[in-house]
């Protein structure tokens, strides 16, 4: 290691006005003061004298990627500081580097390698605020280009970029621009809420809604409140109520496909702790609001099927597509509103009497159904054990409208690695879109594990078309 100081203190001179006690220096533009900006030793011998890359060096070797950072094959390697992967970490909760499972870490440090030479006095690059599109280790793209102050960016005009602070260093195998967030692409994101002019809305609203309280006032009816008011402590106690909400699906009368239901609360206040709101369902659709009381409320039973986190908004909004595609037929249906146990926040909605606020409503998106979709390619890959497979339309592709407008949803998760879309971990229920799988957004990481897996996902456009479920195969090897 001292060896490796001596060499780089010798042939980078004036370089070291980059570095202040061994720290990155926060401003783009590189100062020559005589120098080429050469560093004369490979990335990984600069990553390993430089304190300000400890962590980036100890991911490295962990990842058993030292080849890649020694070797004598052209790169630009872009290196995130010890503050980027603090922030990393803390994000993702993982409490130390060991946390981090190896093949995501091993597919992170991959994508900051890009596979060729990119310095900002490159003359492709003399325009400012022109991204261009390199391929990195990952498989996956990176946009280079710089801003007019000429501050390197990294993933212009896509959904998120970063500002590189030190660029243009110049080691024997490459280059190096340095930032100060772990960096990832993300194609530019669309709206996936966003209907086409076909589509239109129905809103219904509850034919009952009021509230019970347990404890003391277990017995008494609060149908006349204009009010919905939620609390859970001890979950059946003093200052424990629930909310309750009934509403006939049969009101919905508007012809064509629904494919999107949510229902809206209008918030008349709230304590906002960033805990759960959570959404039940209960059997009893017999109820009446001028005479239910927590003594004779049929609670549910079973999980949520609609959550969100409480904050300081006007209006909760809960998903309830599911629940509703999971209904035989239309049908009067009960909601049971109940915060997180023993949180202890307050909550208040209007009910449908209030003059102040507006009442519940359920809110049904109804497109046309008009167009045809076409599975067009479904062939599947293979990855190697414990690495990354970046999926494109020649693995998966569905036709019939355009790519930003068809909707994919994660049915079921792989069970042998992870389905992520820019920085996001997939789970059911989530959703992108062919322009994700076009633009090469949708990465596969096996966990090492078995051999072989699965993605089964469903599809729809704006217009309400859809196909049924199908499977991805993935093949490990």
């Amino acid at each position: 290691m001292k060896t490796i100081k001596r060499t780089y203190l010798l042939l980078c001179g004036a370089m070291l006005c980059l570095l202040i006690g061994c720290e990155i220096q926060e401003n783009f533009e590189y100062q020559k003061s005589g120098t080429t900006g050469e560093l004369g030793v490979t990335a990984w011998e600069f990553i390993q004298a430089n304190d300000s890359l400890t962590l980036l060096e100890s991911a490295i070797s962990k990842a058993n990627l030292e080849s890649l950072y020694n070797g004598m094959d052209a790169r630009t390697f872009i290196a995130p500081t010890n503050q980027a992967f603090k922030q990393y970490l803390a994000t993702n909760a993982y409490a130390s580097l060991e946390e981090v499972p190896l093949p995501i870490l091993k597919n992170t440090l991959k994508y900051h390698i890009v596979k060729e030479v990119v310095l900002f006095t490159n003359p492709d690059l003399a325009e400012s605020n022109n991204p261009i599109a390199y391929d990195t280790e990952n498989g996956q793209l990176m946009f280079l280009s710089h801003n007019t102050n000429y501050q390197g960016l990294v993933n212009e005009e896509t959904s998120k970029q970063w500002t590189i602070v030190t660029s243009n260093l110049e080691p024997k195998n490459g280059a190096i621009h340095v930032v100060s967030s772990i960096v990832y692409f993300s194609a530019p994101a669309g709206n996936l809420n966003i209907p086409d002019s076909s589509v239109k809305t129905d809103t219904i609203y509850p034919h009952h809604d009021t509230y019970i309280n347990g404890g003391s006032s277990s017995g008494v009816n609060y149908g006349g409140d204009v009010l919905i008011k939620v609390k859970n402590v001890t979950d059946n106690g003093d200052y424990d109520r629930k909310g309750f909400l009934m509403f006939d699906l049969k009101d919905f009368d508007d012809e064509g496909v629904i494919t999107d239901v949510k229902l809206e609360m209008a918030v008349k206040f709230t304590a906002a702790k960033g805990v759960a709101m959570n959404l039940f369902t209960s059997k009893d659709t017999l109820w009446n609001e001028t005479s239910l009381t927590f003594d004779n409320a049929t609670l549910p039973e079973g999980d949520p099927i609609a959550s969100l986190t409480t904050t300081k908004i006007s209006t909760f909004a809960f998903d309830v597509t599911d629940y509703y595609n999971s209904l035989d037929n239309k049908q009067k249906v009960s909601f049971v509103l109940d915060g997180e146990p023993g949180t202890d926040e307050t909550d208040e909605f209007a009910t449908k009497e209030n003059t102040t606020h507006n009442a519940p409503i359920l809110i049904a998106t109804i497109a046309s159904g008009n167009n045809v979709l076409v599975l067009q390619t479904n062939k599947g890959f293979t990855v190697q054990g414990g690495e990354t497979f970046v999926l494109s339309n020649e693995i998966v592709e569905v036709t019939g409208a355009d790519a930003s407008d068809i909707i994919y949803n994660l049915e079921e998760a792989p069970l042998n690695g992870w389905l992520i879309r820019g920085a996001d971990i997939l789970k059911p229920g989530d959703r992108f879109t062919q322009f994700d799988v076009n633009s090469r957004n949708m990465i596969y990481i096996s966990n090492g594990s078995g051999t072989s897996d699965g993605i089964v996902v469903s599809a729809r456009d704006r217009a309400g078309s859809s196909l049924e479920s199908f499977l991805l195969d993935i093949a490990i090897q």
